[in-house]
């Protein structure tokens, strides 16, 4: 196990306890209640108690302690470095799909940690595959109730699972998803399918094996997100994968549209759901708002584009004016992928007097593909696409393009690097609103 180091805080909230404390960024919690904290969910699980007794390091490295009364549950107001103390618990597979080893070598060592933590996994909903977990780890798990866990599936028959994890212990995942059914613990799964490998019956097969999960007040396996492999120009080259067409697209969604039929007819629910790539890949419509049920699976691309769409046209109701007093030109970026579904979009914002917003759609040269999601366009594809060209009062840049909390690239390029090179303004936009308020407000004009 991990040394547990000092959690150092890099964010004390205003008007929280903290604060009136006198906490300050660069100060590190060593013990709450003489327990060393392992990560964030010991943390809130220990800061839970009304009386707290708190071993500190102030930025100058002294110790002190500190005595608090407040009400149960309420909140320090404290931010962290990591949400990891002792660690990520990475990962010992060795799937030939991974993203991390199909990216190019030489950048920012973030970019290669494998994580298979299951920490990770309760608090932010990443994917993890269960292979890598002593014991200890298990009992935790029961004990804390850490539930909904995501975990990556891909196939249930073993020697399928095997082959695609290169690892002999992923032939345990049915009994460990009887283990979350005895304890009555959720997980939500994601099969990534790779044509010749784990798709065709062996796709029915882990469909009907995770479904078979779904039953009861508390369904074991509460949803499955079918994603279609994505590969780099960068992968191995004897990695067997073959990337999907837009045929095998189509036999996929034609397959998995006629269980999740049965399904409903079984739970009433369509338990499995196809990532909206699939789709795009296809040519095909994509699926209407009611068949993505409550979206439990929006953060693997399942009904994003769908949602994005609603939560445009409610916003665009209430915020859209029919002019804007200053003319204004921007240049919207986003993957190819999404290009048709975004029209309407489009439409919408043109249709203001005085707005011009022209859509690029781009393709991924960076990573080597034809059809790109909007997360994965690079600073590299900015500059090879959009270089020489008119992008008016300056880029509309999707933050779903950049590392989490930074303004950089996948391919480790600055926001502010790119900016300079295209000789414009960048602005990165989360979501429908700031998408349309930053359209429609005076600050960036022509």
């Amino acid at each position: 196990m991990a040394a547990i180091l000092p959690a150092r805080i890099t964010k004390v909230l205003p008007d929280s306890i903290a604060a009136e404390i006198g906490f300050e960024a660069g100060d590190a919690l060593v013990a709450i209640n003489g327990v060393q904290p392992r990560d964030l969910i010991d943390y809130k699980f220990l800061c839970s108690d009304e009386f707290l007794e708190l071993e500190v390091l102030d930025a100058s490295g002294k110790t002190h302690h500190i005595e608090i009364e407040k009400d149960y549950d309420e909140d320090l107001g404290l931010e962290f470095e990591t949400a990891l103390f002792d660690g990520l618990i990475q990962c010992n597979n060795r799937c030939p799909f991974c993203f991390i080893d199909q990216q190019p070598p030489g950048k920012r060592s973030s970019l290669y940690l494998k994580d298979d933590d299951y920490r990770l996994s309760f608090l932010y909903g990443s994917y993890l595959t269960l292979t890598n977990l002593p014991e200890r780890e298990w009992q935790r798990i029961e004990q804390m109730r850490l539930s909904p866990l995501y975990v990556s599936v891909h196939a249930t028959e073993p020697e399928v699972r095997i082959r695609l994890l290169k690892n002999q212990r992923a032939a345990q995942i049915l009994d460990q998803l009887r283990w979350f059914q005895a304890r009555r613990l959720q997980i939500h799964a994601q099969v990534v399918v790779c044509p010749g490998i784990n798709d065709g019956k062996h796709l029915e097969q882990t469909l009907r094996d995770l479904a078979s999960f779904h039953d009861g007040d508390v369904p074991t396996v509460a949803s499955v997100a079918v994603v279609p492999v994505g590969l780099t120009r960068f992968r191995p080259e004897e990695d067997e994968l073959i990337p999907v067409t837009r045929e095998k697209a189509q036999e996929v969604i034609a397959q998995v549209r006629s269980l999740t039929q049965e399904f409903r007819r079984q739970f009433g629910s369509n338990v499995a759901w196809l990532a909206d790539e699939w789709f795009l890949i296809a040519g095909e419509e994509l699926p209407s708002e009611a068949e993505y049920e409550e979206y439990p699976q929006i953060d693997n691309g399942v009904g994003s584009i769908r949602l994005f769409l609603k939560q445009f046209a409610e916003t665009a109701a209430e915020l859209l004016p029919t002019k804007i007093n200053h003319p204004k030109k921007l240049t919207w970026v986003v993957g190819n992928a999404v290009e048709k579904a975004f029209q309407p979009i489009l439409k919408s914002l043109n249709a203001v007097e005085g707005l011009e917003i022209n859509m690029c759609a781009l393709s991924s040269d960076y990573w080597g593909q034809t059809i790109s999601v909007t997360g994965l366009i690079t600073g590299h594809d900015l500059l090879l696409h959009l270089k020489e060209q008119d992008l008016g009062g300056g880029i509309l840049l999707p933050n779903v393009m950049l590392k989490h909390g930074e303004l950089v690239f996948l391919d480790d390029m600055s926001v502010e690097e790119v900016a300079q090179k295209l000789h414009t303004k960048i602005i990165p936009i989360a979501g429908v609103k700031e998408l349309i308020k930053t359209c429609i407000t005076d600050s960036v004009s022509v």
